[in-house]
């Protein structure tokens, strides 16, 4: 595959997708790659991020729409963003109209996938609901009834709807984490991106802890000075999926 069809994900897949097993310590490396890359376009990347935000502003004013809206178009955006990070990692130079790159050329696969985590997304939530009123309407018979093993009951079932949801919501998230990139850089259908996704992470389970413990520094961090932290933290995050895509899948 040649740099020009990475670049503009034109190209096709050329066998199975196969991701690599990495050290723990890459979890820090994806860090500081998507740093360098931050700053060698920095004014670019916080502009495409101020854009991002005003984009989920005005679609979050939409009643119902708004959130669906959303759930749809941030993988197409997120495809964008990977393409201006392959433009800017191979000595190209990334431009704020790269973050609609996506949009222009690979609309359906990347909203596939935005349309298949939002189903997964109501899913988890509709089972964390059920087992939530479960729980409350336990612990509400439990206390009219004065039976104490009734409301920790409830509680009990609460609290495994809470960890219930959770899981499911990781399971999603390792499905989406890779896929624009697979979509836009290698041309993988979306289903299979999101398979070989899961499998990624599954595969790299220390690193990405790794860099989840990182994340939660960043982000507290980031939170300090009136959450202003954030327009940075943003771009860089999204250049680490870039730059764990490339390290993951050997590109």
């Amino acid at each position: 595959m040649t740099e020009q069809a990475n670049a503009t994900g034109s190209g096709a897949a050329a066998g199975p997708i196969e991701p690599r097993r990495v050290d723990a310590g890459r979890g820090v490396n994806w860090w500081t790659e998507a740093w360098t890359l931050f700053t060698r376009s920095a004014g670019v990347w916080i502009a495409m991020t101020l854009i991002l935000i005003g984009i989920f502003v005005v679609l979050g004013l939409i009643p119902l729409l708004g959130s669906l809206a959303i759930s749809l178009s941030l993988p197409v955006l997120a495809g964008g963003w990977m393409a201006a990070a392959r433009k800017a990692d191979t000595g190209g130079a990334a431009q704020i109209g790269d973050l609609f790159s996506g949009l222009r050329e690979k609309l359906s696969p990347l909203a596939a996938i935005g349309a298949a985590t939002l189903a997964a997304s109501l899913a988890v939530g509709f089972v964390a609901v059920m087992l939530g009123a479960g729980g409350v309407l336990g612990m509400i018979t439990g206390g009219m009834h004065g039976s104490g093993r009734d409301v920790m009951a409830g509680l009990s079932l609460g609290m495994l709807g809470v960890l219930i949801a959770l899981a499911l919501s990781l399971v999603v998230g390792m499905a989406v984490w890779f896929a624009p990139a697979l979509v836009v850089l290698r041309d993988v259908a979306p289903g299979e991106a999101m398979k070989a996704s899961f499998a990624a992470c599954m595969k790299n389970t220390v690193p990405f802890l790794v860099f989840g413990a990182l994340y939660l520094v960043a982000a507290i961090v980031a939170s300090i000075p009136f959450g202003l932290g954030w327009v940075v933290l943003i771009p860089v995050l999204m250049l680490t999926m870039y730059a764990s895509y490339k390290d993951v899948f050997g590109d």
